[in-house]
């Protein structure tokens, strides 16, 4: 078949006549049920764009040069699954486009895929990173594995090098495997793997990059700058294959995302961006053949029936197990941990607070000072007829704002301008300034108690107690913050819009801080904050917990009617 003509576009989750086409010519047959929650659309409308299968062909062909490694599949020929060639390979590969110079080049040059584990991703993507190096046609192909950390970094490469140690055909092509690269002297062709900024090599000119695992990514630098450093190329391509992330709303992986579904829904459009995402619906039944089936494009082969049989077991056995099982297995973003405070019924209890009517007003704090080159935050909770009102300050160091930002989606500016959040002078929180805004609190409102974790006391509480503060030691143990979480998670769920309980007047920073809360739980049940395993800072709800602790050892009983001076006995 000679290269084909596009017509009108086709809806976006449909795979296009030219793919169909493709599939049914080279004898490949989808499962019934593989159809991807996402897809945006494939570039059929580029102008003078053509679909040409021998493009695809030779990809299929370089692929089946490479061999499997373990399992009972190792020494065999790398062949895709009808799924991979259908949603990948045939879209991604063979539509091209005349560029300013009439040669005909790729049209997608970002790939994104998002497929549940044991999907076939490390396979696939180790194979595609050496077709790009050695078998897409461009001498001096510098081709990166782009990985979020060192370990993970190696993670990336090994399968590739072990490929490429068990495939003789690439050995007789003068492809050498060795530790650090896998590379091509007679034409300086190499693959390797990168984990920083400062892995790249200066002045590189990418051809392409295959991005391992994007959920784990913590900030988008790497990414940025291969994207950037492929300008040189004719049809470069950077493929991220990854599993969903645990549903932080501002990573690297969160804004990726959700571009490909602005793709995919038509809000914005960009033919060199392609991207495929399989996952079932949260709504679907978790444990039913069916929702392993619609989540899994490989189900049967990889992954088969009984490790989904296996991996649903352990979840019915916890809800952390659950959550991790949905996110792993059914591509459903959920937290790996089970989320412990609803954010819709944080935003429902916003209410309105305004600090400078809060004058004279019993209050309760608690300071979570955390590292100096990071935040610091300090939580005012005032106790009301109904519920309580929460003021909260933040400081942060003037020179972590960079990083902040990478880490909220540019929302760090947005919340230092508004006044959410304050920066000191240098690289380190400056607790002059914290203990000045504190004195000043200490004289605005009838403080009780500052309460604080004693194992991160500093210099700055000693000097707070100097100055007259009533600091409280509350220490980090389930038994102190069991009952205030608890207590703050039963003040929202009863709270309505109309009338809220845990009133925060909308903090923008609280609210993050809320969204990224993972919790640790004892045998007990008992509860608290657990910074490690949360999705990024959560000192603000530390704060308010320490601080819910000492309002509530104060709270006066409830007296039962009983109890009262005004019973009539009749």
């Amino acid at each position: 078949m000679a290269a084909r003509r596009t017509r009108s576009p086709r809806p976006a989750a449909d795979l296009s006549p030219e793919v169909k086409w493709y599939l049914k010519q080279r004898g490949y047959a989808l499962p019934r049920w593989c159809r991807p929650a996402v897809r945006t659309p494939e570039p059929r409308d580029v102008r003078g764009a053509v679909f040409d299968p021998a493009r695809v062909d030779h990809v299929i062909a370089a692929l089946r040069v490479l061999r499997h490694t373990q399992g009972k599949w190792a020494g065999r020929p790398l062949e895709p699954d009808a799924w991979q060639v259908a949603y990948v390979i045939a879209p991604v590969f063979g539509w091209l486009a005349p560029d300013e110079h009439g040669r005909m080049v790729r049209i997608i040059r970002n790939a994104y895929i998002d497929v549940p584990r044991k999907g076939g991703k490390t396979t696939l993507s180790a194979g595609l990173g050496l077709v790009l190096a050695f078998a897409d046609g461009e001498p001096g192909a510098q081709v990166l594995a782009v990985a979020g950390s060192r370990d993970q970094a190696g993670n990336a490469y090994r399968p590739a090098k072990l490929i490429c140690e068990k495939s003789p055909q690439l050995r007789k092509a003068g492809v050498q495997p060795l530790q650090a690269q896998i590379s091509r002297p007679s034409d300086g062709s190499f693959f390797k793997a990168v984990a920083s900024v400062g892995d790249l090599i200066h002045g590189a000119n990418i051809h392409g990059a295959v991005v391992d695992e994007l959920h784990v990514h913590k900030t988008p630098d790497v990414l940025d700058a291969v994207e950037s450093g492929t300008g040189a190329r004719d049809q470069p391509l950077v493929i991220i294959i990854t599993t969903a992330d645990d549903g932080r709303p501002n990573s690297v992986y969160a804004g990726k995302r959700d571009y490909i579904e602005r793709l995919a829904r038509g809000t914005v459009k960009n033919p060199a961006q392609y991207g495929v995402v399989f996952a079932a619906d949260e709504a679907d039944d978790p444990f039913a053949e069916a929702t392993w089936r619609r989540a899994n494009p490989g189900y049967g082969v990889s992954p088969t029936r009984a490790f989904l049989e296996d991996e649903a077991r352990k979840a019915k056995d916890s809800p952390v197990n659950l959550a991790r099982y949905q996110r792993l297995h059914l591509g459903i973003r959920t937290k790996q941990t089970t989320r412990y405070l609803d954010l819709g019924e944080w935003d429902r209890n916003a209410g309105m607070v305004r600090p400078d009517l809060l004058g004279g007003r019993v209050v309760y704090g608690g300071l979570d000072l955390g590292s100096t080159s990071d935040l610091t935050s300090l939580c005012w909770l005032f106790p009301a007829d109904e519920g309580y009102d929460a003021v909260w300050r933040f400081w942060a160091p003037e020179e972590s704002l960079p990083e902040l930002d990478k880490r909220t989606a540019n929302n760090a500016s947005a919340w230092r301008k508004a006044g959410w959040l304050r920066l000191t002078s240098g690289n380190v929180t400056d607790y002059e300034v914290v203990k000045a805004q504190i004195i000043a609190d200490l004289d605005a409102f009838a403080v009780q108690e500052l309460a604080f974790d004693p194992w991160n006391a500093t210099d700055l509480t000693n000097r707070l107690t100097e100055h007259g503060a009533p600091m409280v030691e509350v220490r980090q143990g389930y038994a102190s913050l069991s009952p205030p979480l608890k207590e703050i998670k039963r003040l929202l769920k009863a709270g309505t819009a109309k009338a809220p309980l845990l009133r925060h007047g909308g903090n923008p920073v609280m609210r993050w801080m809320v969204d990224n809360l993972a919790v640790a739980m004892d045998p007990a049940g008992n509860v608290k904050p657990d910074k490690a395993r949360s999705a990024d800072k959560i000192d603000g709800v530390s704060a308010l917990t320490t601080a819910m602790a000492r309002a509530m050892h104060h709270k006066p009983a409830r007296r039962s009617a009983y109890e009262t001076d005004d019973l009539e006995v009749v």
